[in-house]
Formats: structure tokens, C-alpha cells, sequence
């Protein structure tokens, strides 16, 4: 009997042993699981909700709500309690030492707004280097505008004094490359494709050759020596023959030229008509748009000036409806670095030549607000 009564003290021994371990191991895990569950249902990232905790901030990010900036700063460990309201101000972007350059740009005394604005239009190194920079009083005026670089903001600031333009007008031409001078310091063009810019600030290497060159038919040219593109050339055949239906003709006049072709025609004007000359309307090789296989001289059959002639006309409105675009309209020569040109187009596509038709827009002016990154 006393045997039994033991056996029953240790069973029930055991069971409250079993009881309290359960208390003191389930009990935290269940409530850390409830915790976590509530910082879930607020979105944010797992490794955002093991540092709150650790941290012990449930009851602060709980009052704030969810924060992209502030979930970051947690998820990697970056987190100071003295920069949140800072943090909810702030747009995050995905830059290697994102919070080491905004806690040092706050530090600067940067407001919010600004300090987004400079880590959204540089790179994390650009941002580094700016950091080393005296604190910039007028950096708003510059980057808020949406294709404003950080890395052009000396340029900006010192070409304004110079000019006297207005900061939307600055960027864009100190984008362009206006504040140096043609040919100096270009940028290389390394990438192929049908958007290239190449002007007296953008240079082609000298053994540079477009793809799917193809000759253009005689029936379109004044002579067998043109080549085009093969898109751009399908595009001229396809419009030309749309001007036929109104006996109107189009011929190429001068349309793929190679490095050393553009050297012989820079050397043969300059002697021709000069030095001023050349400046304007010819441009030295490497920064000819001809290399690209995707401009063209458009000539009248008929008429010997084509801004005399009723192709011009035809083509000052229909041109972009086959892709190509007036390369160096009116009134342009401070964007485009060219004299007005009224022969020569430059096949874009459709879309992006009726963008810049129905915008009254230079290609220059397009390539620098959307596609120069």
C-alpha cells in the first residue's frame, strides 16, 4: 500500500515537473510567437521583427505603424533611436550604406527632404564623395528637379553664376554637356542600340560599326554608296513610298558614315567654307550621328534646297509617323549644338519620334529628361 502511495507522489510529482516546464518553456515561446504576430500584421520583415524585439522597440515602431525606412534600419541592424522621426521623413533606396550616409547627412544638418533628395539622385559612392563636400544651402533649388544628378551639383552651381539661367534650364544643359566645350571630355558611347545619343558631348570609338548595315536601293539615293540601318533603311523605303502617292520624292542624300568618311567630310568643308563653318553645321568624327547607320540627308528629287521643296513640307508633318525626327529644328542650336539642318533626320522609332513631334522636344533634351540614368 505504501508503495502504491509512492508511486502515485512521484507520478503526480512528475506531472507538476511536467506542468511547470511546459510554463516556463511554451509560455515565452507562445507569447514571442504573439509579439511577433503583431509586428506581421503591421508588414514588417522578418529580420525587421527579430531586431525590434531584441531591441525591445515593439511599443515604439507598434506606434508608428509601418515604415519602409524604418523596417530597413532594423532588418539591418542600422537602427538609432535618435534618427526615428527623421527616418519616417525619409525615402529609402537600396544603396550599400544607405544609413551610415543619412545619419551623416542629418548630421550635417540636412533636413529630411533633402537628405532624400540626395541619396535619390546619386549613387552610394556619389553620395559618399558628396559628404566630403561643404554643406550645400541650395541643393533643393537643383535636385528637385527629377533628371538633376548629384554628381553635376559643382556644375550646376557654377554654371548658373556663369549664365544666369534658371535651375531647370541649368540641369538640363549642364546634363547636355554644355558647361565644356564641344569635343572635350565626351562621354564614350560603349552601348549599341536604336535610342544612341551621339552629339559633340557623346563620342563613338573610332572602330565603331552599327549592325545590320545594308545598302540603300538606287531607286532611294542619289548614288549606290549609301547604307542605312536596316531598321532606319526599311523605315525611309516605307515612307518614301507613302510620298510617292502624292508625287512627292525622297531620296538619300548621305546616310552611313564610317570614322574615317567623317574625317575626309569635316577636313573637306573646313577647307571649303572654314573654320566657323564646320562648327556649326559638320561635326568632327566620333561625334557624327552618320557612324549610327540611323541618320540620314534627305534630298528632293526635283529641287536642289530642300527647305524649298514640298518633300520638306511633307516631311515637317508626316516623318514621325515612320520614325524619324528633324534632328536640328529651328531655334535649337543651344540644345543640340547644331545649326538648323532642315535635311537631316534621325530614325528614333515611332513612338518616341511622335513623342518628341507632339512635344515640340529636341532628341536632347528627351534622352537627358527620361533615358539618361
Amino acid at each position: 500500500m505504501k508503495k502504491k502511495l509512492r508511486l502515485k507522489k512521484r507520478y503526480k510529482n512528475l506531472l507538476l515537473l511536467i506542468i511547470l516546464l511546459t510554463i516556463i518553456v511554451f509560455i515565452p515561446i507562445g507569447y514571442k510567437m504573439y509579439l511577433e504576430n503583431q509586428l506581421m500584421k503591421l508588414k514588417y520583415s522578418k529580420g525587421a521583427i527579430s531586431e525590434i524585439l531584441k531591441q525591445k522597440e515593439l511599443d515604439t515602431v507598434k506606434k508608428i505603424g509601418y515604415s519602409e525606412t524604418v523596417d530597413k534600419a532594423f532588418s539591418t541592424g542600422k537602427f538609432q533611436k535618435k534618427y526615428l522621426e527623421s527616418y519616417l521623413e525619409l525615402t529609402y533606396v537600396n544603396h550599400e550604406n544607405y544609413f551610415e550616409n543619412v545619419h551623416q547627412l542629418l548630421d550635417l544638418g540636412y533636413s529630411e527632404i533633402e537628405v532624400s533628395l540626395i541619396v535619390t539622385h546619386g549613387s552610394n559612392s556619389e553620395v559618399k564623395k558628396f559628404l566630403s563636400h561643404e554643406k550645400a544651402e541650395d541643393i533643393k533649388a537643383f535636385l528637385s528637379i527629377d533628371f538633376a544628378k548629384l554628381e553635376n551639383y559643382d556644375r550646376y552651381v557654377n554654371y548658373q553664376i556663369e549664365e544666369r539661367t534658371d535651375e531647370e534650364e541649368t540641369v538640363l544643359l549642364v546634363n547636355i554637356g554644355f558647361d565644356r566645350g564641344y569635343y572635350e571630355n565626351p562621354n564614350m558611347v560603349k552601348t549599341y542600340s536604336d535610342t544612341i545619343l551621339v552629339n559633340k558631348f557623346n563620342q563613338l570609338e573610332e572602330d565603331f560599326i552599327p549592325p545590320d548595315l545594308v545598302s540603300v536601293s538606287e531607286d532611294y539615293a542619289v548614288d549606290d554608296e549609301q547604307k542605312l540601318q536596316k531598321i532606319a533603311y526599311d523605315a525611309f523605303i516605307k515612307m518614301a513610298n507613302e510620298a510617292k502617292k502624292e508625287d512627292l520624292h525622297l531620296l538619300v542624300n548621305s546616310s552611313y558614315r564610317s570614322f574615317q568618311d567623317q574625317v575626309g567630310t569635316y577636313q573637306f568643308y573646313e577647307e571649303l567654307y572654314g573654320t566657323n563653318y564646320v562648327n556649326r553645321y559638320v561635326t568632327k568624327a566620333g561625334f557624327s550621328e552618320h557612324q549610327t547607320g540611323l541618320a540620314i540627308d534627305v534630298k528632293a528629287r526635283d529641287v536642289n534646297v530642300f527647305a524649298n521643296s514640298n518633300e520638306f513640307t511633307w516631311m515637317k508633318e508626316n516623318a514621325h509617323l515612320y520614325g524619324f525626327v528633324m534632328r536640328y529644328p529651328e531655334d535649337s542650336e543651344h540644345i543640340t549644338g547644331c545649326a538648323y539642318e532642315a535635311w537631316h533626320y534621325r530614325y528614333l522609332g515611332v513612338e518616341l519620334a511622335t513623342y518628341l513631334y507632339e512635344n515640340n522636344m529636341t532628341y536632347e533634351e528627351y534622352y537627358v529628361r527620361f533615358l539618361d540614368k
